[in-house]
């Protein structure tokens, strides 16, 4: 069982930044793919980003390519999503993902850990 613990989440306006972390229970966190998904209100859950095990391969939802970063910290047993240039339309709420297989992809049916999400809201 791995619980996932997400904060950062806030109000920023368009063209801000912020920073969300998720801290993992598990001393194996190494062994799990990461990933960011968002669910907007009215709106399907999408994978936003995702990260590998080893931390060496990452993928991103076009919509953010160029203005998310993913990363990872094994010793901190932590995900790290850096945003930035916010627009409104990034408004949502954000779930933090763990998965055993080498990586998160949006082919994936589910993924077998889920944080309790952090709010993130962009004014325009």
């Amino acid at each position: 069982q791995v619980q996932l613990v997400e904060s950062g989440g806030g109000l920023v306006q368009a063209g801000g930044s912020l920073r969300l972390s998720c801290a993992a229970s598990r001393r194996t966190f190494g062994s799990y793919a990461m990933g960011w998904f968002r669910q907007a209100p009215g709106k399907e859950r999408e994978l936003v980003a995702a990260i590998a095990w080893g931390g060496d391969n990452t993928n991103y939802a076009d919509s953010v390519k160029g203005r998310f970063t993913i990363s990872r910290d094994n010793a901190k047993n932590t995900v790290y999503l850096q945003m930035n240039s916010l627009k409104p339309e990034d408004t949502a709420v954000y779930f933090c993902a763990a998965d055993p297989r080498p990586i998160i992809a949006a082919t994936m049916g589910s993924v077998a850990y889920w944080g309790q999400g952090t709010r993130v809201t962009v004014s325009s």
